[in-house]
């Protein structure tokens, strides 16, 4: 028989917050999902409780997933607590029960406050640590994922993702772990990192062998990096872009590849549309202009340099 329960609202890419009030006396002023005790496996009471503390209705709550229970000390007790996940499709909060304030952030800011909440501070150029209820970054790895870096050799990402891969479909002693990652992922344009997606950090440091030998260690990959990465890191590299994003007319660029590789060259017209850049080689006796693809030249001088 469980305690209780902590309920998590997810809204496409964002997670919300809610902040305990100072009067109460479990985890006065800490963030929160929404607690609430009673039977879990009424889904039907738990989203009552959401509803109640959020204001979101109840027809816009999607139960998603129901975890296995932890023992969060309150006070001087030790209760045992069930993380339950919803996805809502309204963003829209109207804070009640024991809460006060409402934030929706990136699940790579549980733990701690991203600079966008506290603009224009210089306290959050070092991440601070956000003020939260016991174990609640862990309780939503039992129900969602983060993202997690690691550090790698250069050149060797696509072969680290790969070795990843391999190790997860095995039989052997990551068996226990190959449903607590759920992806591994390299931007080919992010040198020196591969991202996994997983409940928790431990499981990642198990399966690249750095955690208690039970594993080899993974040449090439040296560690976890401390903390869960924000999704935005992530996409703004799997975004596409244009070949021509950060060229300009007047930059000074440098030509990789064709007739006039290892030239350079002043631009003098960019076509977005068909992602080609006009330039005038400067070796040249008469300035003659060249189109060619934008992504064979490279920015070497901008315009505001």
């Amino acid at each position: 028989m469980t305690d209780g329960f902590i309920a998590f609202l997810r809204h496409a890419d964002q997670l919300l917050l809610l902040k305990r009030s100072d009067s109460v006396p479990d985890f006065p002023g800490c963030w929160d999902g929404v607690f609430g005790l009673g039977d879990v496996n009424d889904i039907g009471h738990v989203a009552t409780c959401v509803e109640d503390a959020t204001g979101i209705p109840i027809s816009a709550l999607t139960h998603v997933r129901t975890g296995a229970d932890r023992g969060i000390e309150f006070g001087n007790r030790l209760n045992d607590i069930i993380p339950v996940l919803f996805d809502s499709e309204s963003a829209e909060i109207t804070v009640g029960s024991i809460y006060e304030e409402a934030l929706w952030v990136d699940p790579g800011f549980i733990n701690k406050i991203s600079p966008e909440e506290m603009p224009g501070s210089d306290e959050v150029s070092v991440m601070q640590i956000r003020p939260v209820v016991s174990q609640l970054g862990e309780m939503y790895g039992d129900v969602g994922s983060f993202l997690y870096m690691l550090k790698t050799t250069i050149g060797q990402e696509q072969k680290i993702a790969q070795e990843i891969r391999a190790r997860l479909s095995g039989t052997g002693s990551l068996q226990d772990v190959q449903d607590e990652i759920f992806s591994v992922l390299h931007p080919h344009t992010m040198r020196g990192y591969v991202f996994v997606e997983a409940s928790a950090k431990h499981h990642v440091e198990k399966v690249i062998g750095r955690a208690g030998g039970v594993t080899t260690p993974m040449r090439g990959c040296s560690k976890v990096l401390d903390g869960e990465a924000s999704l935005v890191v992530v996409t703004n590299y799997l975004e596409p872009k244009s070949a021509t994003a950060g060229i300009e007319v007047g930059c000074i660029v440098e030509i990789r590849s064709g007739q006039f590789r290892g030239n350079r060259a002043r631009v003098t017209v960019v076509s977005e549309s068909k992602e080609e850049v006009t330039v005038e080689l400067f070796e040249a006796v008469v300035p003659i202009p060249i189109t060619m693809r934008a992504d064979i030249v490279r920015v070497v001088e901008r315009v505001d340099d």
